[in-house]
């Protein structure tokens, strides 16, 4: 039996540790990548080395950016007196899908956990708070996620801008289109206790 060559095999073993792909995928991507060199594969080598080559966290938010700051930051019309607080760069580019959030944001890096050792400095909160007078905001968005360390980030957050600005949170509950038989009893409570009046 056949084996590809090992540049090709180095490949596949690095394809297969991103998320989403298993040794298989790995396996047929680069497959399709190899068979197809000039229209995907050679392209993808040269936006894989550029993004190596310019990519750096933004100096204010934490977001991706290409130079210190990011294109939200420099943005002067998002500079309207909101913070949204993601976890993760991955949620902030979540919350930019929807198009419903015009301010800027400030991506943690993580959560607190007394367990793994994250403490608020690692998560740049004396930064968030520096930021609170710096550019006049108004109002912090929280939007962790709804885990249990989530949840204790988003209360240390509230508690340390407490008195300097209004703190809100992300509304959860019922998902647009979801039936009640398929959610689990966190996500019905949730949204029995943010009922509003119809």
């Amino acid at each position: 039996m056949s084996r590809p060559p090992s540049s090709i095999e180095a490949l596949i073993e690095l394809m297969a540790r991103l998320p989403g792909l298993g040794p298989r995928s790995a396996r047929r991507v680069v497959l399709h990548l190899v068979r197809r060199r000039g229209q995907s594969l050679v392209p993808l080598a040269d936006a894989l080395q550029a993004v190596a080559a310019t990519a750096r966290d933004c100096v204010t938010c934490g977001n991706i950016a290409t130079e210190d700051e990011c294109d939200i930051c420099r943005d002067p019309r998002r500079a309207n007196g909101l913070i949204c607080v993601v976890e993760d760069v991955a949620d902030l580019w979540a919350m930019e899908r929807t198009q419903a959030f015009a301010g800027r944001y400030h991506v943690l890096g993580g959560t607190l956990s007394a367990l793994d050792a994250v403490g608020p400095e690692d998560l740049g909160l004396p930064r968030l708070a520096a930021r609170i007078g710096a550019e006049g905001i108004t109002e912090v968005i929280l939007a962790l996620n709804a885990t249990l360390d989530g949840q204790t980030t988003a209360h240390y957050i509230a508690d340390l801008l407490a008195g300097r600005v209004r703190v809100t949170t992300l509304a959860q509950g019922v998902p647009v289109g979801g039936e009640l038989d398929y959610l689990d009893d966190g996500t019905i409570g949730a949204a029995l206790r943010a009922r509003k009046p119809v």
